[in-house]
């Protein structure tokens, strides 16, 4: 079969691999649909993982063969696949802290190479535990583009659960990519007062679009102030950052009012370091929060908003890319131009 292998930083190649054998309760899934998400740019640009590993974890396909035991699903079964799943039994489980479970912790995904998700291949091995809690059916009808939506469509709603946002809450959110966008959809449903930010002037008309209040270009717009006049002087009482920028977090503080909840979404690397000043939390009473990847108990409620279309997700796919092109998709991804957003990945596809 082929897959993009990360052989480095800043390198991938689509190679041959030897197709992943399954063992007893374990599957193989055909991959059909893989969305590429940041924090694949961030591992194959900043060489967070060492080589080689096959990445991609946003997937959807069908099940292509199953191993002795398995009762639940059938080969030609539409799925999709979540990467990691809790034992629900630990310290952190029983607190609902799942991606702190040492089982989580562990990739069951994979194509080849040390377990790394393995969506950008045309098949994968599926581990025993995640063939028991963290394979979900597609309904027949269902895209498999719109269904490779619903493990991040599940981290934001952990996320915006997380925050506890209130009718007539106004919330600033910082950043209006993919991820970003799937805020405003999900934020809006609260009732909620949303107000966005982005560079890039379509996003920011994709922002209304999904109801948004307002959408600003940071660069010449004072957002502090504009905050302000829509909050009686007080500012945001929820601020959701939604990208990785130099000074991102100050801006989110200086926006929100004393109290505020400000939560960090997209602060996944180690390497990215945060100062701020710490008055403004202790003086200003404000909470920040950290939200990391999915929640199991979140899997069915995700998974109907994307294939029900109640969140219109597939509105922000803008490239859908052959295995082969690959690079230029992540380089896309990492470089938006005006039109780019949402790039998946389809590696049963062939390049023109």
């Amino acid at each position: 079969m082929r897959a993009a292998v990360y052989r480095g930083t800043g390198q991938i190649s689509v190679e041959p691999v030897p197709t992943p054998p399954i063992g007893p309760g374990e599957m193989l899934v055909r991959v059909e649909s893989c969305g590429i998400c940041h924090t694949d740019l961030k591992k194959v640009e900043h060489d967070l993982l060492p080589p080689p590993r096959i990445f991609g974890h946003e997937m959807a396909g069908s099940v292509a063969s199953i191993g002795e035991g398995v009762k639940r699903f059938s080969p030609g079964d539409r799925v999709v696949v979540f990467h990691h799943i809790p034992c629900l039994e630990c310290f952190y489980c029983r607190r609902k802290l799942y991606a702190q479970c040492p089982t989580y912790k562990k990739v069951g995904v994979t194509a080849g190479y040390e377990p790394a998700g393995g969506g950008f291949s045309e098949y994968v091995r599926v581990m025993d535990w995640i063939v028991e809690r963290g394979v979900v059916r597609i309904p027949d009808g269902v895209p498999f583009d719109r269904a490779c939506f619903v493990e991040p469509v599940n981290t934001c709603l952990k996320a915006v659960n997380q925050v506890g946002l209130q009718p007539g809450a106004l919330v600033l959110i910082l950043g209006q990519g993919p991820i970003g966008l799937i805020f405003t959809m999900l934020a809006q449903r609260t009732g909620a007062r949303i107000v966005a930010t982005d560079m890039i002037a379509h996003r920011r008309d994709l922002a209304l679009r999904m109801r948004a209040t307002a959408a600003w270009d940071p660069r010449d717009t004072d957002v502090v102030k504009q905050v302000a006049s829509m909050s009686e002087g007080r500012g945001a009482d929820a601020v959701i950052v939604a990208a990785s920028a130099p000074g991102i977090t100050d801006q989110a503080i200086a926006c929100s009012r004393p109290g505020a909840k400000i939560l960090l979404f997209s602060q996944t690397s180690h390497q990215e370091r945060i100062e701020m000043s710490g008055a403004d939390i202790c003086i200003g009473e404000r909470q920040i929060v950290g939200s990391y990847s999915a929640s199991v108990d979140l899997q069915e409620e995700s998974a109907r908003l994307v294939f029900s279309a109640e969140l219109p997700v597939e509105e922000l796919i803008s490239h859908r890319l052959p295995l082969e092109d690959i690079r230029s998709g992540i380089d896309l991804a990492l470089h938006p131009d005006e039109q780019s957003l949402k790039i998946v990945v389809r590696p049963q596809r062939r390049a023109m």
